[in-house]
């Protein structure tokens, strides 16, 4: 697994929450030559309750547990962040790591593009829009989810127990 990894944070742009402490995790070109030995990977690192398919148009956020997304297929451009997030372009084989209270939104995508998404855990991920209205609430449950105790694609070691220090 040939691999460069990119890290960054976002900010609360008063919609979207974003994490407040853990950054974003991106693995470029990670399962580039096995793309379909992400799903597997995940799972066996305890990154469960796997599915696979696409990303919502719209720009959404789950505020009680951590996403990791592989690309198994084609590309995406996709929103990370919010309105004012960054843009990112994710090639088969990427992966990204998407810390609770992180949106995200597909912009565009190959006719092929799908992803294989999973949770710590296997956590069952709530879905929230751009919303203030429960803004203290949303919060405090984004802070409460708890780091994982393995990189969803090294396991015991890792850029994610590396960038997510508790």
């Amino acid at each position: 697994m040939n691999q460069q990894v990119q890290t960054f944070m976002l900010k609360d742009d008063g919609q979207i929450p974003n994490n407040p402490t853990l950054p974003v995790i991106v693995y470029k070109g990670v399962f580039k030559d096995h793309p379909d030995d992400i799903e597997t990977t995940f799972n066996r690192h305890n990154w469960t309750g796997s599915w696979t398919g696409g990303v919502y148009d719209y720009h959404h956020y789950h505020t009680n547990t951590h996403e990791v997304l592989g690309v198994k297929a084609g590309y995406a451009t996709v929103f990370i962040g919010g309105d004012e997030g960054k843009q990112l372009e994710l090639q088969t084989g990427e992966v990204i790591v998407l810390p609770a209270g992180t949106g995200h939104k597909k912009l565009e995508s190959s006719a092929d593009f799908e992803v294989v998404g999973a949770y710590p855990d296997g956590r069952s991920p709530n879905m929230k829009k751009k919303d203030n209205a429960e803004r203290a609430q949303t919060l405090a449950e984004i802070k409460s989810v708890p780091v994982p105790d393995k990189d969803p694609v090294y396991g015991d070691e890792g850029p994610l127990l590396e960038k997510w220090k508790k």
